[in-house]
């Protein structure tokens, strides 16, 4: 099965997600009282599961964040969503398919904090390493000109040769992001992508994904910590009460697209920012305010 590259979208309106839900967007993932355990968890007072009662829709095409306390178990949901860990209980699919089935489809992409690049391979390699170990019928021409496309689309297309070693972590992130995309995934996952980079690097890289979206036309699930990054980045922001998590609340973000560093003294980011910062205090069931940008 022949997989192309990602396209540019130039048709479709950046703001597409807001202007599609007056009408009803198509919906890419739909969650039903999910549950999420994990095999012989020992019993306490909250339970067993991670995650319980979930009610989530993503409409294709949208980027959305999760955010909330540390360890409440945003990262579990987007594993459970990659199709990595099994629910237990609920319903969730990605496009009407079961995760797993999603997963052997190609229909999803994820990046993590580490960018796991393979040290003795290069960037132009580790971007087509996935799609050689999916597709090894292609043949090593194809497959690394789909890598170099997508590195391209990254600005990596001058680094194609160097090695992990040789790129800073902003660029080893892209890498990462590069090697998802070769797959030409419907669904890009990323849990704290830019967890580990210093705060220019971040912002620089939000921006990255802002453009990639834009051009692709993805649907992108966000794991963050940074309030800021879930507003400049997302549609809407899904936060997450303490464990067993739950989604306590859903947060538009009423800023058009396309954003920019500009965004951020929009009086309307500031009040989404204030916004979601009561939440997660009301999450973590306390009164002292959470660090300039962190969600915990």
């Amino acid at each position: 099965m022949m997989v192309s590259a990602p396209q540019a979208a130039p048709d479709v309106p950046a703001d597409a997600p807001h202007r599609n839900g007056v009408s009803g967007p198509e919906i890419l993932i739909a969650a039903e009282e999910l549950s999420i355990g994990y095999p012989g968890a020992q019993a306490g007072p909250i339970g067993t599961n991670v995650v319980e009662h979930v009610n989530l829709t993503v409409p294709r095409g949208a980027i959305v964040s999760l955010i909330g306390p540390s360890g409440c178990g945003k990262s579990t949901l987007l594993k459970a969503i990659a199709g990595l860990v099994a629910p237990t209980g609920g319903r969730l699919t990605i496009g009407g398919n079961a995760p797993a089935e999603a997963a052997r489809r190609r229909q999803i992409g994820m990046v993590l904090q580490d960018a796991t690049l393979l040290p003795w391979k290069t960037a132009l390699d580790n971007a087509g390493f996935l799609l050689s170990l999916a597709e090894p019928q292609l043949g090593r021409q194809e497959i690394r000109s789909r890598a170099q496309e997508n590195l391209r689309l990254v600005g990596l297309e001058n680094a194609a040769s160097k090695l992990p070693r040789q790129l800073s972590g902003g660029m080893r992130q892209r890498v990462a992001i590069a090697r998802a995309l070769t797959l030409s995934p419907d669904l890009l996952l990323l849990d704290e992508p830019f967890g580990a980079l210093d705060a220019i690097t971040r912002e620089e890289m939000s921006y990255l994904l802002l453009d990639i979206w834009e051009r692709t036309g993805k649907t992108v699930v966000l794991v963050t910590h940074s309030i800021d990054e879930a507003v400049l980045l997302s549609s809407d922001v899904h936060v997450m009460g303490a464990r067993p998590a739950r989604i306590i609340e859903k947060v538009t973000v009423p800023l058009p697209y396309p954003r920019n560093q500009r965004s951020f003294s929009d009086v309307r980011f500031r009040e989404t920012e204030s916004i979601l910062r009561e939440h997660l205090l009301a999450s973590h069931g306390r009164a002292d305010s959470p660090q300039e940008g962190a969600a915990g």
